[in-house]
């Protein structure tokens, strides 16, 4: 049987591996997930904005439209 100091040593090793593993796995987590956070932030405006140049793009298409139909409307004089 180990000596009674040697088995508090023990408890001491495995509470204080228990906390910093902890705050080290906290840590980690956390910069993973600022990270992340940020790429979807770039993502989502640059998916945002091809979206706005569609969508203009979509009303000029729109407009030519109906310039065209405009004049196919009028007569020659």
């Amino acid at each position: 049987m180990a000596p009674p100091g040697s088995r508090r040593w023990a408890y001491v090793r495995i509470m204080a591996g228990t906390i910093l593993g902890g705050g080290l796995g906290f840590y980690v987590m956390h910069r993973m997930e600022t990270s992340y956070k940020a790429k979807m932030e770039e993502r989502l405006q640059r998916y945002e904005a091809h979206m706005l140049a569609k969508a203009k793009e979509a009303q000029q298409l729109q407009e030519e439209g109906q310039r065209e139909d405009q004049a196919q409307r009028l007569p020659d004089l």
